[in-house]
């Protein structure tokens, strides 16, 4: 398998990621991507495939998991495909208003992973249920799925590697 370095990368994806260490140094979302082609690259056609699983509202989760995404995107650039289905307490992550904390770096943080990187969120439709809550409550880059469970296993069946916390 080989590894690539930054040094072997083209220079504006070399600053990208320059900029990427950085933010994430400063503890701020990541930097957008100057290329609007990058982010579209990376799909389910890509020869990396990851789901995770987010189902909690702690702060130090959501944490780790957004740094193991970080760590995936450094490492494979753009030959992942990376998918988060939300769920449960997690879900609030996903509102416009959410009824539990999420920090506005957090806010940022997904926002930015959505848009710069491509990263795909599902909301599972039947939390969002419980909760009387409707897609136009949610982040406009969110999917909403009827059955975040049903998303989590079909991702799977297309070769999706499963994380969860």
């Amino acid at each position: 398998m080989k590894t690539l370095h930054s040094s072997s990368l083209p220079l504006p994806r070399r600053r990208l990621l320059a900029g990427v260490a950085v933010a994430a140094a400063a503890g701020a979302a990541p930097v957008r991507a100057q290329n609007p082609k990058q982010a579209s690259t990376r799909d389910s056609g890509t020869p990396h495939r990851i789901v995770y699983q987010l189902n909690q509202a702690d702060e130090a989760y959501r944490e780790a998991i957004f740094n193991s995404i970080s760590a995936l995107l450094k490492k494979y650039v753009d030959d992942i495909s990376i998918t988060v289905v939300v769920w449960g307490p997690g879900i609030h992550l996903l509102a416009k208003v959410p009824k539990r904390p999420v920090s506005r770096l957090h806010q940022q943080r997904v926002r930015s992973m959505a848009q710069s990187y491509d990263i795909k969120f599902i909301a599972c439709g039947n939390t969002m249920h419980s909760l009387g809550w409707t897609p136009d409550d949610m982040v406009d880059f969110a999917t909403v799925e009827e059955v975040g469970a049903a998303s989590l296993m079909e991702l799977q069946e297309q070769g999706y590697a499963y994380l969860a916390w």
